[in-house]
């Protein structure tokens, strides 16, 4: 017999990481970069998620471009 996905008796946030494992996750960070250089992983993981965020969020400047553009093409068929 299929188990199904209701029958899990593991609840939904049961791989969430404890702070024994987030301790352990610091220090192999900190063994990996070095102290001085954990800020400037920081500091570049920051603007990458900004850049991101940036990048997906539609600007209002590149929507009237478009609506700009897209009543020109229909004004001139």
């Amino acid at each position: 017999m299929r188990a199904r996905i209701n029958d899990c008796k593991i609840p939904a946030l049961a791989w969430a990481p404890g702070l024994a494992e987030l301790l352990i996750i610091l220090v192999i960070v900190l063994v990996l970069f070095g102290a001085g250089k954990l800020p400037q992983v920081g500091r570049s993981l920051g603007d990458a998620i900004s850049e991101f965020k940036d990048g997906v969020k539609p600007k209002a400047e590149d929507e009237e471009a478009s609506s700009t553009a897209t009543e020109k093409e229909e004004k001139a068929e």
